[in-house]
């Protein structure tokens, strides 16, 4: 056996953002198709032949307002002014609220600035009796279903009022009648809940499809694996969502595998139709999400979208982006701000303008104002919560013995 003199070393590749603090923004490496150039297949078509769609960029929108190509699911205005109101409703919540954060009156907040089309095209899309397994950055899931701001507030506030009794952490949202399952810190496990879920459907003979988020940093993780092995094998009525904003936390994208390969290309080796859409793009995500959920109707099963976009503020408040990655990144995402290119899209069809922009934003920040008033009536971080009496309620059906000896020991 040669003793390996004349072989060459061995490199450990770790893997390194483009660009850190004080670099300049680079994303070269994000190729851009023409809007309206990637191809729709038939809705039942067999995975093996669209194994190209991962490495496409389903796009509609033109950077000039115009809708473009077969994914143009040619809404009407009143449709789109929905989506609008929804996306920028998010905006004004995540801005006012985040402020609130900052005047110490709660004790954690997350923004959805640059990602507000993830969740309000989707909820437009899908039944309320669909299933919405979300990330803690899809409240414009809610915002387009009118789910009520002052419950928001006080859940944020975990105050006397909090519909989750301080069960939860803020922003960590759950709405069973409006579709949306409760929140979890733990990321990955919306995929598995959400197979699940759309598996039992599917075995009661059912109706109801399951969507579910999950970030690009999540891919790396067993949860991930072991549920699109469920949703493959399975054949889940279940739409499964990637959110590549580009970084996980402070790891970039490339930490979880994104130099090597798409996201959406993970499905091909699942046998599932993956596909990959301009994430800021409030028409293609509407277009991909109804091919996904009459795919997963018609019986086909499952369906991986990657969403491409960019996480414009910090992962949380506990977060400070200048720390790793330049401080204009943002500005320079190539593929724009959901909300503008909607409001130029409608505006090129003369179906709005920018008074009636600037008089829907003004609306709902008084809303959002009032809302943050009302709860901030009832209790704010500290000053209010939910009574003693409540850790012991839904916890199980009949009351444990440790329970009720508890609840004895504290009078309640």
């Amino acid at each position: 056996m040669s003793s390996g003199e004349n072989r060459p070393r061995l490199r450990l590749h770790v893997p390194a953002p483009r660009a850190r603090p004080g670099d300049a923004a680079d994303f070269s490496h994000i190729a851009i198709p023409e809007a309206g150039a990637t191809r729709r297949p038939d809705v039942l078509a067999a995975e093996s032949e669209m194994r190209d769609m991962p490495y496409g960029l389903v796009r509609v929108l033109d950077f000039e307002g115009g809708a473009n190509g077969p994914w143009n699911p040619r809404l009407d205005s009143e449709t789109l002014a929905r989506g609008l109101r929804a996306m920028l409703l998010t905006r004004v919540f995540d801005t006012i609220m985040f402020q609130a954060h900052r005047q110490g009156k709660t004790s954690f907040f997350m923004t959805s600035t640059g990602e507000e089309a993830l969740g309000a095209a989707p909820s437009m899309v899908l039944g309320r009796e669909d299933m919405c397994f979300p990330t803690y950055r899809v409240v414009s899931y809610l915002m387009a279903r009118d789910y009520p701001l002052l419950s928001l507030v006080n859940q944020i506030y975990s105050n006397a009022d909090d519909p989750l009794r301080g069960r939860q952490l803020p922003i960590l949202y759950s709405a069973r009648e409006y579709g949306f399952y409760s929140l979890s810190g733990n990321v990955g496990s919306r995929f598995g809940h959400a197979v699940g879920w759309a598996m039992a459907s599917a075995y009661k003979g059912d109706d109801k499809i399951a969507i579910a988020y999950i970030g690009e940093g999540t891919t790396a993780e067993g949860d991930f694996h072991e549920a699109l092995t469920f949703a493959a094998v399975y054949r889940a009525p279940v739409i499964l969502c990637i959110t590549n904003n580009q970084w996980a936390i402070s790891s970039f994208q490339g930490t979880a595998g994104g130099e090597e390969t798409t996201f959406a290309a993970r499905a091909i080796g699942y046998g599932l139709p993956g596909l990959r859409v301009d994430g800021n793009d409030f028409l293609a995500v509407y277009a991909a999400t109804l091919w996904a959920a009459e795919r997963a109707r018609g019986n086909g099963g499952a369906t991986l979208i990657e969403f491409v976009t960019y996480r414009a503020g910090g992962h949380s408040t506990s977060d400070d982006p200048s720390k790793y990655r330049p401080s204009d990144e943002a500005r320079h995402w190539p593929l724009g701000d959901p909300i503008n290119r909607l409001k130029a899209h409608l505006i090129a069809a003369g179906a709005w303008s920018e008074p009636r922009h600037e008089a829907l934003e003004s609306e709902l920040t008084g809303l959002v104002r009032a809302a943050k008033k009302a709860g901030e009536a009832v209790g704010t971080l500290g000053t209010s919560k939910p009574g003693t009496r409540e850790m012991f309620e839904q916890v199980y059906k009949t009351d444990d013995w440790r329970i009720i000896e508890q609840r004895r020991e504290l009078g309640v």
